[in-house]
């Protein structure tokens, strides 16, 4: 029965402390730019996973995930999940993964930017979601390097990630973080996100690391003089990700560190699902990368 007690316990303090302590919205009042937005965020499950899942985002927020301080490392994590910029995989692309970061001494800001609107009506969501399926499958067919995630006219999402690389240097007294220990990393869209905010940073928020996950595009653009070192990471059966041997080869050749990691399988958007693949256990090697990075 001790032995119980304390196996609980034990679970209670690994696993307790990772719980999200507090929600920052990224602006006051509405954010610049959408303030004529008015329809209402709603959260689905992911009808393959079950995970959580947000689309018509209106109000940007960081949810934070702050370790146990006696492991925490100083190090700080942006985390943008992917969704098209439709919806957001909030779960398996951003919750899920704080909450592995923390209980290694990270503190994790899970990022809920501004989308495109979906249909409010459910019906017809079902519908947007079908034909929106078929779409990402045609063009995973494709093999140009060049494919990109369906985009916003302008980049509210990339917008959100520069405020919430500022919000964090500026307030990282607050969540015990080193201000140059302030990385970003997205998946998908969230990896448009990740570069959008490496190319168009002012210099004193540009973030200290970086992680497009199966995603990150330059769009013709220069690697910045002052770019951070790059951790890229996709499947090999991913179209969608087929550019980012690229974006790998962009970095060096502006003479900047970056780390590429290609699995065989996986496809497109496995974030912290499990597929009984090798790539179940990326963000292993996200942690090796930034051990021995320094952060």
């Amino acid at each position: 029965m001790k032995k119980t007690l304390l196996i609980i316990s034990l679970l209670t303090f690994l696993f307790g402390s990772v719980n999200a302590q507090k929600v920052v919205r990224l602006y006051e009042g509405k954010a610049p730019g959408s303030e004529d937005w008015n329809y209402t965020e709603v959260e689905f499950a992911n009808p393959g996973t079950e995970t959580k899942m947000i689309r018509n985002v209106v109000d940007p927020t960081l949810e934070v995930y702050t370790p146990e301080e006696s492991i925490a490392t100083g190090t700080a994590v942006i985390i943008c999940p992917g969704g098209g910029n439709v919806w957001l995989s909030y779960e398996s692309e951003g919750t899920a993964v704080a909450e592995w970061l923390a209980t290694k001494g990270i503190t994790a800001f899970v990022l809920k930017y501004r989308l495109n609107k979906t249909p409010e009506d459910p019906e017809e969501f079902d519908d947007f979601w079908n034909n929106f399926g078929k779409r990402i499958k045609a063009m995973t067919k494709e093999s140009s390097s060049e494919n990109k995630p369906v985009v916003n006219p302008r980049n509210y999402g990339g917008e959100d990630g520069l405020k919430a690389v500022q919000y964090v240097k500026e307030h990282a007294g607050e969540y015990n973080v080193d201000p140059e220990k302030v990385g970003i990393m997205g998946f998908s869209a969230g990896a448009g996100v990740t570069t959008h905010v490496i190319l168009n940073s002012d210099p004193e928020y540009m973030p200290d690391f970086a992680a497009p996950i199966y995603g990150g595009w330059l769009r013709g653009e220069s690697v910045p003089e002052n770019a951070p070192p790059l951790f890229i990471l996709c499947a090999a059966d991913d179209r969608i990700a087929a550019g980012s041997p690229d974006l790998f080869k962009a970095w060096l050749a502006a003479g900047k560190s970056a780390e590429l990691h290609i699995y065989s399988k996986g496809g497109h958007g496995f974030g912290m699902d499990k597929k009984g693949l090798p790539v179940d256990t990326w963000i292993e090697r996200l942690h090796d990368w930034l051990t021995a990075t320094g952060f």
